[in-house]
């Protein structure tokens, strides 16, 4: 049996402009994940649209049908999410107590980064094991020339084949590979759900941009949908480093809740407002309605949500 684990990272260490940086690991079986593709790209097929899932390009809701419903989708699998925030000041400074540049710095960090995430998708793979059969992992990044120019692979290859070895985990690492993110289902994936957590650990919904709405939208769409709230923070985990050898793990209930609580309040004064507008002008389509609530096209789907739920008919009634 194979498990795949894909990886992408979000923000740079380097970055003197942005104070976190984050990494991510998705994992699955090879059947739980060629599984998961297959209905993913249904869904493309069925909104006619084969563009790459990118949650930092989600900047207008005419995809929130695609969006939402691989995002439904994924969660009511089997899988896996780890993701890692580092504090690149902290790095940063540590480096610095140890005369390291920036570049070694990220380097080193490429490899020791990667390695702690797998770990954590892998500490239970023995339960997917059948006879006590090694399990063959194989991990694909995201391309990246700088993976490439420090031997990311066979360094990633060789300490987490030691851990196994050392710690009995019956796994194997056989093979490190990139992969075009484009071409690679699995890879969007992980990208949209670590640009979803991002979205909430920065509390970037409280921006009043339309951008920032269109984000909040889709996101609340997504979790209020049957028990993916429950599964979102059950299957998705959250550690830190913090400048100790042990990552801390963090409850992604403390980002997810009050992103839950401002979303519903600030929902039932926008509805209140359109509902207001809907009984004094009585607007004929809903080109009229959108220009008496000053709504752009890009926010289209969100009044359509809007109005299905007001008229009772549910918030995600147009994208089931």
């Amino acid at each position: 049996m194979y498990y795949l684990i894909y990886f992408d990272e979000s923000n740079k260490i380097d970055q003197f402009d942005v104070e976190y940086s984050y990494y991510g690991a998705y994992g699955s079986t090879d059947i739980s994940m060629a599984k998961v593709v297959r209905k993913v790209r249904d869904i493309f097929k069925q909104c006619k649209s084969f563009s790459e899932l990118h949650f930092r390009e989600y900047t207008k809701d005419n995809h929130v049908k695609k969006y939402f419903q691989t995002l439904h989708t994924v969660i009511n699998e089997d899988v896996k999410i780890n993701i890692l925030i580092v504090n690149n000041k902290d790095a940063l400074y540590a480096a610095q107590r140890i005369g390291l540049t920036t570049t070694e710095l990220r380097n080193l960090f490429y490899i020791k980064i990667p390695e702690r995430l797998f770990y954590g998708v892998t500490r239970n793979l023995s339960e997917f094991s059948e006879n006590d059969e090694m399990i063959k992992v194989k991990i694909k990044v995201d391309q990246n020339d700088e993976y490439d120019e420090i031997f990311l692979g066979h360094k990633i290859i060789e300490q987490m084949n030691a851990h196994s070895a050392y710690r009995n985990k019956n796994y194997r690492v056989v093979r490190v590979m990139s992969q075009d993110s484009a071409k690679s289902i699995p890879l969007q994936i992980v990208d949209t759900f670590m640009g979803i957590v991002v979205f909430l650990l920065e509390k970037n919904y409280l921006e009043q941009s339309n951008v920032s709405k269109i984000k909040s939208d889709l996101i609340y769409r997504f979790l209020i949908e049957q028990d993916n709230l429950s599964r979102f923070q059950k299957q998705i985990k959250l550690y830190k480093w913090t400048g100790s050898e042990e990552l801390t793990s963090m409850n992604i209930s403390d980002y997810v809740s009050p992103f839950m609580a401002y979303k519903a309040e600030y929902d039932v004064q926008e509805m209140t407002r359109i509902q207001k507008v809907m009984l004094e002008h009585s607007p004929k389509s809903l080109k009229e309605l959108r220009g008496k609530v000053n709504y752009p096209n890009t926010m289209l789907n969100t009044l359509i949500a809007y109005k299905d739920q007001i008229e009772g008919r549910g918030r995600n009634y147009s994208i089931i």
